[in-house]
């Protein structure tokens, strides 16, 4: 009986771990297709509505200063990381060789406004002349056609004729010429005044050149943004073709968020993302919008874009750069501002794909500009009015006075 019991209990311990090692494979089998179930409900109710890339970083406009007339660096107002206002003269270069090339063109202007108006004045002292010859002309053709008569008669000798006619033709030619003269002097005067002369206005030209220099040893911050990679120094001397330092514009950053080829079908402008900075976490989050999508993918616009067509190939998922710009709705850049290059991480959503692919208008109006450089030849053009004035004849006994352009 014992032998039976001994037995039997090796073949129910193998029946009984069999039977509960079919019941964990059934559990775990169990939970991958729970698990498999939820994801494809995830998947095609919510992760496929959504387009999520942890490669994309911060960009931004960086306005590089750079002088516009040559010069020798006098002084500095703003370094690294500092804030500045649009308008704010950041860079002073020696203006001497600007205010002496100033002080010619002012006295060039002035000089152009008294020959012109010398000009006109001879132009009525011909038409005086041209009176005077034509009255002399008048009374040598009397005595001549009167001597002609005469002569025949014996009543003046042939030489007092002779003298006659000489006269005559003599007051003929003189009146000639001062005709010739007058259209000479016309032919620079018609259809123009003082002010408006071609040489006057070229002298003025020449002025509002020269003062433009002098203003431009003044270099003015064209937009408000911080400070980066100053390199000018004091005593430098510069020119327009190498830049001082850049200027980082905070209300001009975006996001270039660089997608899979493969998740760009249902993706349009206009959709809505959101962004995480890895510089704050996960506690800041940014919302924006897609603003374009690239024209090529970003290995199509390297130095030496990749050549398929010969060797052995590997197909590369490619990736397109996708611009997101961001709203500053509840001034989340101005709490949380960003750098250029930080690391972040994008989420578009896809529910929404009325927008087009790409823009299909072009801007209407600048999408960047700056208004520091337009009050420039104000000064130029008063300064131009007070020196025509003193020297056109109008009011000659005035001084011309000095302008107010400043390069100190």
């Amino acid at each position: 009986m014992a032998e039976d019991n001994s037995n039997a209990s090796p073949e129910t311990e193998t029946s009984g771990r069999s039977y509960r090692r079919k019941w964990y494979l059934l559990g775990l089998a169990a939970i991958f297709v729970i698990a498999a179930v939820a994801y494809a409900i995830y998947y095609f109710t919510v992760a496929q509505f959504y387009a999520e890339t942890d490669d994309a970083y911060v960009h931004g406009n960086r306005v590089q200063l750079t002088p516009q007339v040559r010069g020798t660096v006098t002084s500095i107002t703003a370094d690294d990381t500092d804030l500045v206002k649009a308008g704010q003269t950041l860079v002073r270069l020696d203006p001497t060789d600007a205010r002496n090339a100033l002080d010619q063109a002012e006295a060039r202007l002035a000089n152009t406004v008294r020959s012109v108006h010398q000009l006109y004045a001879r132009v009525a002292e011909q038409q005086s002349i041209i009176a005077q010859r034509r009255s002399t002309l008048t009374q040598a053709k009397r005595d001549y056609q009167r001597d002609r008569k005469l002569v025949h008669a014996h009543g003046v000798t042939r030489q007092a004729f002779e003298r006659s006619r000489a006269t005559y033709h003599e007051d003929r030619a003189a009146l000639a010429a001062a005709r010739h003269k007058l259209s000479e002097l016309k032919a620079q005067t018609d259809g123009t005044t003082v002010r408006d002369h071609p040489r006057v206005k070229q002298a003025e030209s020449a002025l509002r050149s020269a003062y433009l220099n002098l203003q431009r040893t003044k270099i003015p911050a064209p937009v408000t943004g911080h400070v980066a990679q100053r390199q000018v120094q004091v005593g430098q001397r510069v020119d327009p073709s190498k830049p001082m330092l850049s200027i980082v514009p905070n209300d001009q950053i975006w996001v270039d968020a660089n997608f899979k080829e493969t998740e760009l079908a249902s993706m349009r402008i206009g959709q809505p993302a959101a962004v995480v900075s890895d510089f704050y976490g996960s506690n800041v989050t940014y919302h924006g919008h897609v603003a374009g999508i690239s024209a090529g993918t970003g290995s199509a616009f390297e130095l030496l874009p990749p050549q398929n067509a010969t060797g052995n190939w590997i197909k590369i998922v490619r990736r397109v750069p996708v611009r997101i710009v961001l709203d500053n709705n509840h001034h989340q850049l101005d709490k949380h501002p960003l750098r250029l290059g930080l690391s972040m991480n994008v989420t578009v959503d896809l529910h929404d794909t009325s927008g087009p692919r790409l823009a299909k208008k072009a801007p209407s109006q600048p999408r960047y500009h700056t208004d520091v450089y337009q009050q420039r030849l104000a000064g130029a053009n008063r300064l131009i009015q007070r020196i025509v004035a003193a020297n056109d004849g109008a009011g000659s006994g005035h001084n011309a006075g000095t302008s107010d352009a400043s390069g100190s």
